[in-house]
């Protein structure tokens, strides 16, 4: 597999319409979590990957199993785990002025429950050229923390470049905890994806604008490559998109998109398969140019999995316009 990521997938239950929580009678369901919508975007771009996760032996184990199967990822390092249960979180749409909102129910899933060491990491990465993580995972639990440790000291081993996205939440774990587990991880990142907000939460950064932020992260940690997403909220359904990349020394910027918000959910995500699939293909310049196009296209589509197409990212960043395609 060119591409693993390693994280929690839960089922996403969200009401329709625009109800709230409190007044809807039913759920859509389907499936999302970071690592694996990074998973999914990178074999939408063309890229195979492999998503390593644990998951209960029970429906909804094999629900998301064959989900990512069904997006053209590869299962074949899941653990399964007779006991536990699988993570769910509500997605509650709003619309100016009320913003969106996320419920968690991830207490005690599966995969938070791993014993570390879970996984044979110099098997899986044979082959591999990135391994793609976050801070989401590392919040999961202690043994979570340490199997995150283990990864990529074993990427590191195997040549395999590590991209991280920080990821900070605050439903998940504090401030100092979060810098506690993750600043003697930064040593083994290769690619850190963050915004301004979550550096100065978690590692107490900031700087007269994103770029000297990006710069003083690089620095601070020695990571090669620095990338800051930027999201501008016109109101709760109209964002701008776009990111910079700072990069041994030198900074790349991208146009800025205008979205029309359908979900937000996942689109981070996104912008890390873009990236990645850029950075591979291209090199970082590119990653920002794939990062930025592919989050835009996720963010016009429901669910936590990008439905764009390789061809339908180099569209938009050759200038599509919005006329109707027949």
């Amino acid at each position: 597999m060119e591409v693993v990521t390693f994280g929690e997938a839960m089922i996403r239950l969200s009401p329709p319409h625009f109800r709230r929580l409190e007044q809807t009678q039913t759920f859509d369901a389907t499936v999302g979590g970071a690592e694996l919508n990074v998973a999914v975007g990178v074999s939408r771009l063309g890229l195979s990957s492999s998503w390593v996760s644990c998951l209960p032996e029970n429906a909804l184990g094999r629900m998301t199993r064959n989900k990512a199967r069904e997006m053209g990822v590869n299962t074949d390092s899941i653990r399964w785990d007779k006991e536990g249960r699988m993570g769910l979180y509500f997605v509650e749409y709003g619309s100016s002025p009320r913003p969106s909102s996320v419920l968690y129910d991830r207490s005690a899933s599966s995969i938070s429950r791993l014993t570390a060491p879970a996984f044979d990491w110099d098997e899986i990465f044979a082959g591999a050229k990135v391994f793609h993580t976050t801070g989401i995972t590392a919040a999961l639990s202690d043994q979570t923390a340490e199997e995150v440790r283990l990864a990529m000291e074993a990427a590191h081993r195997c040549g395999v470049t590590v991209t991280y996205d920080l990821n900070y939440r605050a439903r998940l774990w504090t401030e100092e905890r979060a810098r506690a587990v993750q600043e003697p991880l930064m040593s083994l990142v290769d690619v850190l994806i963050t915004t301004e907000e979550d550096t100065l939460k978690v590692f107490q950064i900031n700087g007269t604008d994103y770029r000297e932020v990006a710069q003083r992260l690089a620095e601070r940690y020695g990571i090669p490559t620095v990338a800051i997403t930027l999201r501008g909220d016109l109101s709760v359904l109209r964002n701008e998109w776009t990111s910079i990349a700072y990069s041994r020394g030198q900074l790349f910027d991208d146009r800025t998109y205008e979205i029309e918000i359908v979900d937000r959910v996942g689109g981070g995500d996104a912008y890390a398969a873009g990236f990645i699939f850029g950075l591979l293909t291209g090199g970082t310049a590119q990653g920002v140019r794939f990062g930025n196009a592919m989050s835009a296209l996720k963010q016009t589509n429901w669910s936590d999995f990008c439905w764009a197409s390789r061809q339908e990212v180099e569209t938009l960043m050759g200038g599509s316009g919005l006329r109707i395609l027949r």
